[in-house]
């Protein structure tokens, strides 16, 4: 008996001890506003579930306060703000808002917001369907879809069976002001994932090149490999009179080249754009493509890109049956 109580003598000590070690101070006092031109509703769900992490405003309780927990706390509130930060959401254009909200709810809907471990002893940042549906709902109300009209879809029908038949590959167009050039035959590369920008009303389907492929079936896609290469489509949404959503107008083709020792000053990805049926390159200076970069930055810990292959998809919903 006289051991245990000696046992449990140091490792009180111990714990004393560690509470002397404390991390970096961090401002977390300071109270973020609601967001302007967004239902008090939505407001409410972000503040409860998001803003301890991903604004200034921080609601420690006192066991985020304890040591060694206070580290991880710190942690998970310097990278959260450094992806998304609430609080700058007034010095934003209209266009980052609604494309911010767009990717908040985007990664509410797969799962990784709130991160497990964090809603786990913080139950209060878990979201149920009611309120993923009205953040849903909201991002949807920002971009309204009109039913088109007979010539529109007709149109659209016209100019995508030009894409599918390789009546768009054009052999002129012209390199992307960094120097990289065009991949006209991207179309018949394996589709690897789709996505909804509903904040814009808008498509996209991503397609990956052999090696992106190969490296998705062997699961070695944090880093991807050398050679990757992804070509993402934008189409713009049009809406049937059923209420089905199909492809509307081309709108453009970004294409991200994998070699981490080419492009290291871009994060070890060359970035390009053609925008429009004449394929028109995006940019006006070679170093363009540090807007591309900075669009990507929250997807730091997964080599800067967002795309979440279907096949990966598929096989993690079979484990969880």
């Amino acid at each position: 008996m006289k051991n245990k109580n000696k046992l449990i003598l140091v490792l009180l000590a111990g714990f004393v001890g560690l509470q002397f070690f404390r991390p970096e101070k961090i401002d977390h006092g300071m109270r973020t506003q609601d967001l302007v031109n967004v239902p008090k509703e939505v407001n409410t769900i972000l503040r409860n579930s998001c803003f301890d992490c991903h604004s200034s405003e921080a609601n420690l309780r006192w066991y985020d306060k304890i040591t060694p927990a206070n580290f991880l706390v710190n942690s998970h509130i310097k990278e959260g703000r450094a992806a998304l930060d609430f609080s700058k959401w007034s010095s934003w254009t209209k266009q980052q808002q609604n494309s911010t909200i767009y990717y908040a709810i985007n990664k509410i809907l797969s799962g990784e917001m709130p991160i497990p471990s964090y809603a786990a002893v913080h139950p209060s940042a878990k979201m149920n369907g009611q309120q993923v549906k009205i953040l849903k709902n909201y991002a949807l109300s920002l971009s309204p879809r009109k039913v088109a009209d007979s010539s529109q879809i007709s149109s659209a029908e016209k100019q995508y069976n030009s894409w599918i038949k390789g009546e768009l590959k054009h052999p002129t167009v012209k390199p992307s002001p960094n120097g990289l050039q065009y991949i006209p035959d991207y179309r018949n590369w394996k589709a690897i994932s789709t996505t909804d920008r509903f904040d814009n009303g808008t498509m996209r389907i991503i397609f990956g090149n052999d090696i992106a492929v190969r490296a998705i079936q062997e699961k070695k896609i944090n880093p991807w490999p050398d050679g990757t290469i992804f070509a993402k489509t934008a189409w713009k949404q049009q809406m049937q009179k059923d209420g089905s959503v199909a492809t509307g107008e081309f709108i453009q083709v970004e294409f991200m080249v994998k070699d981490a020792k080419k492009y290291d000053k871009t994060k070890g990805w060359g970035w390009e754009r053609w925008k429009g049926n004449d394929l028109k390159p995006y940019g006006n200076t070679p170093d363009f493509d540090k807007e591309c970069v900075e669009c990507h930055k929250p997807m730091e810990n997964q080599d800067y890109v967002f795309t979440s292959p279907l096949y990966l998809i598929s096989q993690l919903k079979k484990i969880q049956k």
